[in-house]
């Protein structure tokens, strides 16, 4: 498939897959007169791509990590290693406190809005979406 199949079928930019094919996350053949082409495969790929680079990894990290999981269904494959396996702990670790500063950030804003209105942000809410 072509690169702009690639991008409608994922919702992700053309200029993204380029950059992600710089990055060697992923890879292309060229047509006689130079036009990028994609295996079927690719579309599970450049989802898996977009799922690491939400979960914070930066694309130096998802090139380590690729090689290691399947495409189709994300699990690992046997090219995972100790090293990776470490330096994933780590990373899930970073992302754990980034959760509970957002969760502390929360806490915060709904102390801010109570203190406001009177009413929990739940319930504020609640409210705001009841309305027609």
């Amino acid at each position: 498939m072509k690169i702009g199949e690639l991008a409608r079928r994922t919702a992700v930019s053309e200029r993204s897959l380029r950059y992600y094919e710089e990055q060697g996350l992923l890879v292309s053949t060229r047509t006689p007169s130079g036009h990028r082409t994609y295996p079927e495969r690719a579309v599970d790929r450049v989802i898996r791509i977009q799922e690491l680079f939400a979960a914070g990894l930066c694309s130096g990290k998802i090139a380590e990590l690729l090689p290691c999981m399947r495409d189709e269904d994300g699990g690992p494959s046997e090219a995972a290693t100790p090293w990776l396996v470490a330096d994933l702990t780590r990373q899930r670790a970073r992302i754990d406190e980034q959760i509970a500063e957002l969760v502390r950030t929360r806490e915060i804003l709904d102390d801010v809005i109570v203190a406001a209105t009177g009413d929990h942000p739940v319930e504020t809410e609640q409210a705001a979406a009841a309305r027609p």
